[in-house]
């Protein structure tokens, strides 16, 4: 089944897990220098069809580079994983946590670059 599309249970527990996850980052209870003083945003969380691994889509504003950002939420997943146990304790099994660089407002700036490029203007002018 890989390629179709989350279920509305994927979607509704990612959706919590992505809600505390987010009250755990803001509330600062990681101790790791590499996230002090850091706001990091979770922008969407995937479920794996079985809810065992949560994918976290992360974004540190202000940051060019994410990765030292995203090494450190990994390099505390085992620690995340325990703080967020009590508040996700409904789930049958605690997921697996595993953070990534999100890419998407790279994507919507790469389209809306193409969108105002002279060829494409150009291209719209001559249908009309």
């Amino acid at each position: 089944m890989a390629g179709s599309a989350p279920t509305q249970r994927q979607l509704r527990v990612g959706e919590h897990v992505r809600h505390a996850l987010t009250g755990l980052l803001q509330r600062g209870e990681i101790a790791d220098p590499d996230l002090d003083g850091v706001v990091v945003s979770v922008n969407e969380v995937r479920m794996s069809p079985d809810l065992r691994i949560a994918t976290a889509y992360v974004t540190a504003l202000g940051r060019d580079d994410q990765q030292p950002i995203v090494k450190a939420l990994a390099r505390n997943a085992r620690f995340i994983r325990g703080r967020l146990s009590p508040e996700l304790g409904q789930m049958k099994f605690m997921p697996e946590f595993r953070f990534r660089a999100d890419t998407s407002f790279d994507n919507f700036d790469r389209v809306d670059a193409l969108l105002r490029s002279p060829a494409v203007a150009r291209d719209l002018d001559d249908d009309e």
